[in-house]
């Protein structure tokens, strides 16, 4: 087994950190760019649904139009994945970093999968 590492992205969008937090938190805007289905069980689970396939991640923690973070159900203790709603006070400009865990083999593929997502991301929001 290979141990994961931790790594970044970090990618500029066009957005108000709002309308951003909303497509990362929000089962309807995961849906949109993330997943094909994303469902909330009530002890604070997702599930994410691809194609045939599903996962399940708990919910770490939210902090309103800034972050949010799972830990996939079946990956290590130690591993999660965050989406965090960067603003650069000066200028304003808005930037989504990613934060993930990934053996390091697998860095860029998994960079590749996350850098498909997030185009996916800034055509529905129109960025």
């Amino acid at each position: 087994m290979h141990v994961k590492k931790k790594f970044k992205l970090e990618f500029e969008l066009r957005s108000s950190p709002k309308i951003l937090f909303s497509f990362l938190s929000s089962p309807n805007g995961l849906a949109q760019w993330f997943a094909d289905d994303v469902v909330v069980q009530p002890d604070d689970y997702f599930i994410f649904k691809w194609d045939n396939e599903m996962q399940r991640a708990k919910l770490l923690g939210v902090k309103e139009n800034k972050s949010i973070k799972f830990k996939w159900e079946d990956d290590e203790p130690y591993c999660y994945f965050e989406l965090e709603v960067l603003q650069d006070e000066l200028t304003g400009d808005v930037a989504l970093s990613v934060t993930d865990f990934v053996p390091e083999d697998e860095k860029d593929e998994r960079a590749r999968i996350w850098e498909s997502q997030v185009e996916t991301l800034i055509r529905v929001l129109g960025a």
